[in-house]
């Protein structure tokens, strides 16, 4: 049933350009590296846990529970690298890491390797939202029509 007060379709014009892209979202692909080294960094510090047997005194309690509890916290904390805090939390299984040097010294040598990582993540998210102020991303330039 059409009503007679009704205008026919018509197609749009043939010269209109088609429509643009969306915009690629820079914070995603962040916060996919992000999430790829706290899961890099959870297999890591899992297989340290033979060093850690090994040298020293063996693996105690408080060794053995600092490796296993940091890297259920890293997997389980890949899952939120969307959320606010996501960074402060990813620092903050930093900084435990880096106090394992009093537990084990392997612990606290995988802290400051991972360290020196998050620190360059840390520097590249500020680099980001810097070049996001200025409009500097490739996906804020203009693109030439045609």
């Amino acid at each position: 049933m059409s009503d007679e007060n009704t205008p026919p379709a018509t197609p749009p014009p043939a010269n209109d350009p088609p429509p643009t892209p969306p915009a690629n979202d820079p914070w995603k692909g962040f916060r996919g590296v992000c999430a790829g080294t706290l899961v890099l960094e959870a297999i890591v510090i899992l297989l340290a846990l033979p060093i850690v047997a090994q040298l020293g005194g063996g693996i105690t309690w408080l060794s053995g529970g600092l490796i296993i509890g940091s890297a259920v916290l890293m997997v389980l904390g890949a899952g939120v690298q969307g959320r606010s805090w996501s960074m402060k939390f990813n620092i903050a299984l930093q900084v435990i890491l880096l106090l394992g040097f009093f537990v084990d010294l392997s612990i606290g040598a995988v802290g400051v390797i991972f360290g020196i990582v998050w620190a360059y993540l840390i520097y590249l998210r500020r680099d980001l939202q810097q070049r996001m102020a200025r409009g500097q991303l490739p996906s804020q330039q203009q693109r030439p029509l045609g």
